[in-house]
């Protein structure tokens, strides 16, 4: 299946502005293609006990297991940084745990974007 990767920033940038954001004032969005060809959106969801936090990419994901995905392809992320945003290190396990070869496209506030394979964002996962 080829990704649309402009059209996935685009999803992840609606689920950008509905992010709950607070306390960083840092939102962020995400986009998950499944192997049906459904996108799954999800934003970052803040916690004053910050350990409770929910990144965007996490609840992307976890929207697409719940309706039954279980296959991903791609997602793409984004925020109103100046440089693209890359997933933070619990969401690249997390990512990974559902295949090494998922395509990660980080992307800024202006949709520049750089694209790579999840295992090359984490190349020493955690295994068991």
């Amino acid at each position: 299946m080829d990704i649309n990767v402009k059209g996935l920033i685009e999803e992840a940038e609606k689920a950008r502005k509905q992010a709950y954001a607070p306390y960083s004032n840092f939102p962020v969005g995400c986009a998950v293609l499944g192997a049906s060809g459904t996108v799954y959106r999800g934003c970052n969801v803040e916690n004053a006990s910050l350990s409770l936090t929910l990144c965007a990419e996490r609840a992307a994901i976890a929207g697409a297991l719940c309706a039954g995905e279980r296959e991903i392809l791609a997602l793409a992320i984004i925020s109103h940084s100046p440089e693209p945003i890359s997933p933070c290190g619990a969401c690249r396990q997390f990512i990974l745990e559902f295949g090494e070869d998922i395509t990660v496209i980080m992307a800024d506030r202006d949709k520049r974007y750089e694209v790579k394979k999840i295992k090359e964002l984490l190349p020493l996962p955690f295994k068991l």
